[in-house]
């Protein structure tokens, strides 16, 4: 970013040599530093933390230029944050001590360029730096398949971090299976006799079949749609349920001259 920044600095400016490059570049990062740690307050703001050490602030600042398959990592934790916040109140603990699990915790993907080691062991490390309560060190770094949690908010964490993270167009990755999952229920749906055209919505949670009146009967309408629905069961691994709509239509259509 200061790279770019600096760049349409010098092109503007259009003195472009040695000296000047490294003076533009030096007002650059200077810029750059303040307005990450602007960023980095507007999230704490946003997510309604308070009281973290301003280095912490600082790499928050950071993890708006950091992306995980697309999706950007500082929207990425104040989503976390939110929803680990609900999930807590639901189940009649902190609140505001989940969110600020939920903020803090891939706190470490600001660094990891700068230190050896994985995100959730930088994440901790730092917040054990800088005073965090063990709950938040925990959640950091347990939110990835850590098999001995323990406390409650790292379970909570991991939750609302999958679900941010899973939510359909979050990440590329997430976006492809998503747009191969509603492929695969418009097919299988469409290889039944009598089938017209096939539809998945609802973010594949509901697939609306409309087959030919003149090959089906209101019988084996109602047929196919068990038939399809068993077929998704047989054929599918999905969360929740799938609710499968059959439509026949039929016209008649009459001239009065």
């Amino acid at each position: 970013e200061v790279a770019r920044l600096a760049l349409n600095k010098l092109i503007a400016d259009g003195r472009i040599h040695p000296s000047r490059i490294e003076e533009i570049v030096a007002e650059t990062t200077k810029e750059m530093e303040r307005h990450v740690q602007k960023v980095g307050h507007e999230a704490v703001q946003e997510a309604e933390v308070h009281g973290l050490h301003e280095r912490i602030v600082n790499l928050l600042g950071r993890l708006k230029f950091r992306t995980s398959y697309s999706q950007n990592v500082l929207r990425h934790s104040i989503e976390v944050a939110f929803v680990a916040g609900m999930l807590a109140d639901e189940m009649g603990l902190d609140g505001t001590l989940a969110r600020r699990c939920g903020l803090l915790h891939d706190i470490g993907k600001a660094a990891d360029h700068d230190i050896e080691g994985g995100h959730p062991k930088i994440g901790a490390d730092l917040l054990k730096r800088y005073g965090e309560p063990a709950e938040v060190i925990q959640a950091a770094m347990g939110h990835h398949d850590n098999p001995h949690v323990a406390n409650p908010y790292t379970v909570i964490v991991a939750a609302a971090d999958a679900c941010s993270a899973s939510r359909p167009g979050a990440r590329r990755e997430t976006l492809e299976r998503y747009v191969k999952r509603m492929e695969e229920l418009e097919t299988i749906a469409a290889s039944f006799a009598g089938v017209e055209q096939a539809y998945a919505i609802q973010a594949g949670r509901e697939l609306r079949v409309m087959v030919s009146s003149k090959e089906t009967t209101d019988e084996s309408a109602a047929k196919i749609c068990r038939d399809i629905a068993k077929a998704f069961e047989e054929r599918l691994t999905y969360p929740g349920e799938i609710k499968v709509t059959v439509l026949r239509e039929t016209r008649h259509t009459e001239m009065a001259r």
